[in-house]
């Protein structure tokens, strides 16, 4: 896997700079209290140059995201757009990874958050490959469910992608990489699937698409994109509970998100899911889903801003 951005150019606070100049004070409220919120976005290197698949929703979620946490990030929704794609174009990149950051700086300390706080802007970009692994990608992960839960939703945001309560997740994730597995699932506070570590879940049994509904689980726009290339491709899809065991005699199951794109999963607690391999309903899926971010026979052409 490939560190996240060390060289090249940082966007911060209205300009770019060198990555190693880009710096923040160590009393930054974010740092200290996660008070802030982020996005993951894709950009895939096309036949027709370099398309940034669904950035436009992706900078919604992030706006979405910020007003969740009453936080208002002081450049426009255009600016964020064109800083994204000219953070891509400046680093000479025609795949990459973008990171935008909105957080606080240190203009104040405690849990409560003064007006005289400050909010920053950061966008950094780096090459990503396949986030748990090019063989896992292909030939699907080990997954195990984690001892740790899904906040409830009176405890944490579930529509918003912010940067404190990802520390459950990174104990997950932790969790069962220590025990030999590839990714986390996790239930949610009633005892039912909400999602992976940093995915979302879906299933297959008898033909019909199945996904946890999003009312404990992070909005995903890969999660969205699955749903809809499913739906348009005569598919079945239902947004429902899953029981834990429920999992074990899934037909297929697989993972979506930006950064692990569609990646199947061939066991859940050592129980194999279908025949162990990949399922025809996921590879047609993640067809789907590539003829897309690489603007070829795309269902929807609309989702990739070519740069």
């Amino acid at each position: 896997m490939t560190l996240p951005q060390t060289d090249g150019l940082i966007w911060l606070n209205g300009e770019f700079i060198k990555a190693e100049d880009a710096k923040v004070h160590v009393m930054t409220h974010t740092l200290h209290y996660g008070s802030g919120v982020f996005e993951g976005v894709r950009a895939y290197k096309t036949n027709n140059g370099t398309a940034i698949f669904r950035l436009h929703g992706h900078t919604k979620r992030l706006f979405d995201s910020a007003k969740i946490l009453g936080m208002t990030i002081p450049y426009s929704y255009d600016e964020m757009i064109k800083v994204q794609i000219d953070a891509v174009k400046k680093n000479n990149l025609q795949e990459a990874y973008i990171r935008p950051l909105i957080f606080n700086d240190h203009s104040s300390l405690g849990l409560r958050i003064k007006p005289e706080t400050n909010v920053h802007a950061m966008v950094a970009v780096w090459k990503w490959g396949a986030y748990l692994g090019d063989d896992q990608l292909k030939n699907g992960i080990r997954a195990k469910f984690s001892s740790f839960v899904r906040q409830h939703p009176n405890a944490a945001f579930t529509k918003a992608k912010s940067c404190g309560q990802y520390i459950i997740c990174t104990q997950a994730s932790q969790e069962v990489a220590r025990a030999g597995y590839d990714e986390a699932l996790m239930l949610d506070t009633e005892g039912y699937v909400s999602e992976a570590s940093s995915a979302n879940f879906f299933m297959v049994r008898n033909g019909v698409l199945i996904t946890p509904p999003a009312d404990n689980c992070l909005e995903g726009v890969t999660r969205d994109s699955v749903i809809r290339l499913a739906m348009a491709a005569g598919y079945e899809v239902q947004q429902r509970r899953i029981t834990r065991d429920e999992t074990y005699i899934a037909d297929e199951a697989f993972l979506s998100g930006t950064a692990v794109e569609i990646t199947p999963i061939r066991e859940i607690d050592d129980r194999a899911i279908g025949n162990g391999k990949p399922g025809p309903i996921t590879c047609k899926l993640k067809e789907l889903f590539y003829d897309q971010v690489y603007c070829r026979n795309a269902t929807f052409p609309d989702w990739s801003v070519l740069i």
